[in-house]
């Protein structure tokens, strides 16, 4: 989270706010209730996406086995620029170091 925040964005990790034995889901709807995008390594959050046919919350989906900060920063916090008007009204973005994907919300199959 100190790269968020250092770059002066507004985040928080789950572990803060909710029980460690939530569910995907329950994460989901805490996300969209507080207009939070939900940053993870774990693809189940884009299934979520696509099963509910949701519009938001926006997901960013982080496909790299380095998960070190100091890797990600650079890339993720260029995407989250690139894409802020896309992550304002709904998207799902899977992203590694060398390429980015959109998909906007809800996902069509």
């Amino acid at each position: 989270m100190p790269v968020f925040i250092d770059a002066g964005l507004t985040a928080v990790h789950w572990s803060e706010i909710g029980s460690l034995q939530a569910s995907d889901h329950e994460i989901m709807q805490w996300a969209k209730a507080n207009k939070y995008i939900v940053f993870t390594h774990d693809l189940d959050f884009g299934t979520i996406l696509a099963a509910t046919n949701a519009d938001f919350p926006s997901v960013i989906q982080v496909r790299t086995q380095n998960v070190d900060p100091a890797i990600l920063s650079g890339f993720v916090l260029s995407a989250l620029n690139e894409y802020k008007d896309h992550l304002e009204k709904g998207a799902l973005i899977i992203m590694d170091q060398k390429k980015s994907r959109v998909r906007i919300l809800p996902l069509k199959s």
